[in-house]
């Protein structure tokens, strides 16, 4: 009764994102009731192990009491502070001091946000802010790549280059651009690393020529490995050479690690993977594992400097309100502790094992691709494996293998043109990992028997 009850109130009241409305109403919503370690409880009692953590962001795993007792313990102590009028607290200061310590070079200086979106929308405050200080006002366009994601918000929408986050809503601006990903399995030139790199570098120069020069380039964003548009890896040395080209031509590198950031592809930054160092860096979802809402943008020490003797005496005029929330703060104080207490080396250990289960799948005869780093990964289904053909849309794919994996007792993300996305919690034993791969295939198998997955195939 008191599930029946949720599910209409639900239906009436709650606006889900990145839904059908009507679509919604019609089916009704799954309440989970419960979570611990990997696995996710609905309310039914039906038991899943989250094999998306989330949203990519509960990387300690759920019930973590050490988690729940920072949290309550600063609630007590001290709920809220601002970082306005020169305040502060001391989980908020030292959050800041051991981001800074672990970051990537130069990345001395952190803001903090609320989540990913309000960080990428702080980078475009703060690079517009920046580059008009050293007197280069026209450097007002920004660049990103297709089928990356860098949030929903109105600005970050428009550097985001997915259709769904377009459509319908004016965006992306004139001043936003994009050049092809990477997208080693689908990409024109073929897989051939090296052609690959050369094709993005020309892409690039050409996309700055295009809009004036590099005079009139502000920023470059790039995803290390581009998450919401399908878990696309970049060939080994792309993201250096990217990173070298916009310093060439004095543009500023953003790399968006919301996803990528906290031991999800093994390290605690995917920049280490790649051996760069970008000029800003967005974090969020693992930096408090998921319990609460925080993001930041980690600024090198150069672009500070720039901005700080920009404003000289005036006030910077960027703020929030919950901005270095204290709780969030002390959240992420214990995440980062548990993350170096073991839960990093137990992620880079059960990430082989994920990558290796699902390289396993490879000769499923609807498995095109699998590919992924670490706890990060996807599986990317056709209906013929040399002409890569995507699962009929007319089938419903991402609705289809999303109801089949949950009936299976597995949460995947199920993109809308038949790639299964995976990011388990780091807490993941080598069972639950097992049972990932086993019931992937199950539904790989109930989905070749689908009449007409099997007509495409024919």
């Amino acid at each position: 009764m008191l599930s029946n009850s949720l599910i209409e109130l639900d239906r009436e009241h709650w606006i889900h994102p990145v839904a059908s409305y009507r679509g919604h109403e019609k089916a009704g919503v799954r309440v989970l009731r419960s979570a611990k370690g990997a696995t996710i409880t609905d309310a039914a009692g039906k038991q899943l192990i989250d094999g998306f953590a989330g949203l990519w962001c509960v990387n300690a795993g759920y019930g973590h009491d050490s988690i729940v007792e920072a949290a309550a313990n600063q609630m007590r102590e001290l709920a809220y502070a601002t970082g306005y009028f020169g305040l502060g607290s001391e989980p908020a200061i030292r959050l800041a001091a051991e981001l800074a310590e672990r970051a990537p070079g130069d990345l001395r200086r952190v803001y903090f946000t609320l989540g990913g979106s309000d960080a990428v929308d702080s980078t475009v405050r703060f690079i517009r802010y920046y580059q008009q200080a050293r007197g280069k006002q026209q450097k007002d366009q920004f660049i990103s790549i297709e089928q990356g994601y860098h949030g929903s918000s109105t600005v970050g929408a428009g550097l985001t280059a997915l259709p769904a986050f377009h459509a319908g809503f004016g965006v992306p601006y004139d001043w936003q651009h994009k050049i092809p990903s990477h997208y080693s399995y689908r990409n024109p030139v073929g897989p051939n690393p090296a052609d690959i790199i050369a094709a993005s570098l020309a892409a690039l120069r050409a996309k700055v020529e295009a809009v004036g020069g590099p005079d009139r380039v502000a920023a470059f964003y790039c995803e290390p490995i581009q998450g919401s548009g399908g878990v696309l890896v970049p060939p080994p040395g792309w993201v250096k050479a990217m990173r070298d080209l916009c310093t060439e031509l004095d543009i500023l590198f953003v790399a968006d690690e919301v996803i990528t950031g906290f031991g999800r592809t093994g390290p605690l930054f995917a920049c280490e993977d790649e051996g760069i160092v970008p000029d800003l860096m967005t974090i969020a979802k693992g930096l408090t594992s998921g319990y609460v809402p925080m993001g930041a943008v980690l600024m090198s020490q150069k672009v500070y400097d720039v901005i700080a003797d920009g404003a000289g005496a005036a006030a910077v005029g960027h703020g929030y309100t919950y901005s270095a929330h204290p709780v969030s703060a002390a959240v992420g104080l214990e995440v980062l502790r548990l993350y170096e207490n073991g839960l990093l080396d137990n992620g880079r250990k059960a990430g082989a094992r994920l990558m290796a289960g699902l390289e396993s799948l490879a000769d499923h005869p609807l498995v095109g691709e699998v590919r992924g780093r670490g706890m990060l990964a996807a599986v990317e289904l056709v209906t013929d494996k040399v002409k890569k053909t995507p699962l009929p849309a007319a089938s419903a794919p991402a609705q289809r293998i999303f109801d089949r994996a949950w009936d299976n007792g597995l949460v995947i993300r199920a993109f809308g043109n038949g790639v299964l996305g995976y990011a388990p919690p780091l807490c993941c034993t080598q069972a639950e990992i097992d049972a990932i791969v086993e019931r992937t295939r199950v539904t790989l198998d109930q989905t070749l028997a689908d009449p007409d997955v099997r007509a495409a195939m024919a």
